[in-house]
């Protein structure tokens, strides 16, 4: 959420930015919003201290033995009108608030400018693209045949875009999630947590997924409960409503968990296989730290992600993304694309990202600097950790062999109770 005060201040300036995010948001409507606000608290302050000196008045005739009956009447009625005034500004800022919910993030000026992601400007690549002598096989069809994946199964028993991992799949899913989980509390130093699946409107609204994109997310019927869509929602709120003290930052959490999402609109987009899910595994990090610290900090954690990649050996690029494919909460994002040789292409892994205030303001999540005098609002960053599945699908495509077999980079080999290779059946 954006802070109003600076909405008001800088109304041609968050004009401009939401433009440049393709964004049509009527800001006169805010400003219509908060004028009216305005007005209805001079109003009932006013009639607060009007409420006062009669008061006052009703006293002093009071003691003086003589008639204020018609002051006691004027203060009934006064007291009628702050009522009606205070409902009348409880209902314009309900009203205001849930338009602010609907305005994105105000892009960093480091963002480029842009309409669609190939207006995304690649940072950096690690490694070459991975090339064969043969012609390369989808991970579904390598995953099929050496039986580690059943797509099959899972869409009879739940439906289109499920998976069952089978023997040494669900070994390397279960290994890649150990990994990851011990790199970054071992040698990146964040604390783990393993969170609900679930949360409640509020945590999701704290977040920034609704009320945007609820058409997304998979809602429990007959409760306010929502399957997570990312750790990122209830972590970050672990936090909300709190004061931190200055010393408790920068908090770091890195968090496994399932994550489920509807895909809604994503029809024809990359639908086979792993790479575009209703469930899926993955290791999140979360940051809170103070405003100053914030985009060293989203360097840092980028570079947290990358070092899974490059721990594994997948070649991989670091795009940043323009305006319009900033994503809503976001001031600054990058995405992590590995290279995956049966599409041809990068495919994104991780999206990592600095939301500023942006979410901290919607859950209410501030510290007080040095402990003492008026508190403000932390910043907040997190990133994929990386994603599970989409990892599988990168190993099976970029460690094919032409037998079939798929290699298991040397990392995971401890995790993978010493098995070095995935043979066919």
């Amino acid at each position: 959420m954006l802070d109003p005060k600076y909405i008001r201040e800088n109304i041609d300036e968050v004009k401009e930015a939401l433009q440049k995010r393709k964004e049509d948001i009527d800001l006169d409507k805010f400003l219509e919003l908060d004028q009216k606000r305005r007005e209805y608290i001079a109003n009932v302050e006013k009639l607060k201290n009007r409420r006062n000196t009669v008061s006052q008045e009703i006293a002093k005739l009071k003691r003086e033995k003589q008639d204020a009956e018609h002051l006691i009447k004027e203060m009934q009625e006064v007291s009628k009108t702050i009522k009606e005034y205070d409902d009348k500004v409880r209902e314009v800022e309900n009203e205001l608030n849930d338009f602010l919910l609907t305005i994105p993030n105000i892009p960093h000026p480091s963002v480029p400018v842009g309409q669609t992601d190939e207006d995304n400007v690649v940072v950096r690549k690690w490694g070459e693209p991975t090339t064969f002598d043969f012609d390369p096989k989808a991970h579904w069809d390598i995953g099929e045949e050496l039986g580690i994946l059943d797509f099959a199964t899972a869409a009879k028993v739940t439906g289109a875009r499920f998976t069952f991992y089978k023997g040494l799949g669900a070994r390397l899913e279960r290994a890649l999630v150990n990994f990851m989980l011990d790199l970054h509390t071992t040698e990146h130093g964040y604390e783990e947590v393993f969170p609900p699946f679930m949360v409640h409107r509020r945590s999701m609204i704290g977040t920034g997924q609704l009320p945007k994109f609820e058409e997304d997310a998979f809602k429990v019927d007959g409760t306010e409960y929502f399957l997570i869509p990312t750790a990122e929602v209830p972590v970050t709120n672990m936090y909300r409503e709190q004061i931190l003290d200055e010393s408790q930052l920068p908090i770091k959490h890195v968090a496994y968990s399932a994550c489920f999402r509807a895909e809604a609109g994503s029809a024809g987009r990359d639908t086979r296989g792993l790479i575009r899910q209703h469930q899926f595994n993955k290791v999140e990090l979360v940051k809170f730290v103070k405003p100053e610290d914030s985009y060293d900090e989203l360097e840092k954690l980028t570079n947290d992600a990358e070092k899974v990649l490059q721990l594994l050996g997948i070649p991989y690029r670091v795009s940043m993304m323009c305006t319009g494919d900033l994503g809503f909460t976001a001031a600054k994002k990058y995405d992590i694309e590995v290279w995956m040789p049966s599409y041809g292409r990068y495919v994104e892994i991780s999206s990592c990202s600095n939301f500023e205030d942006f979410q901290a303001r919607r859950a209410e999540i501030k510290y007080r600097p040095g402990n003492k005098g008026k508190a403000t609002y932390v910043h907040t960053l997190n990133g994929s950790g990386i994603a599970i599945g989409r990892t599988v699908a990168a190993i099976l495509e970029n460690f094919q062999q032409v037998d079939g077999t798929v290699i298991i980079p040397e990392k995971l080999v401890p995790y993978m109770g010493g098995v070095q290779r995935i043979d066919r059946p």
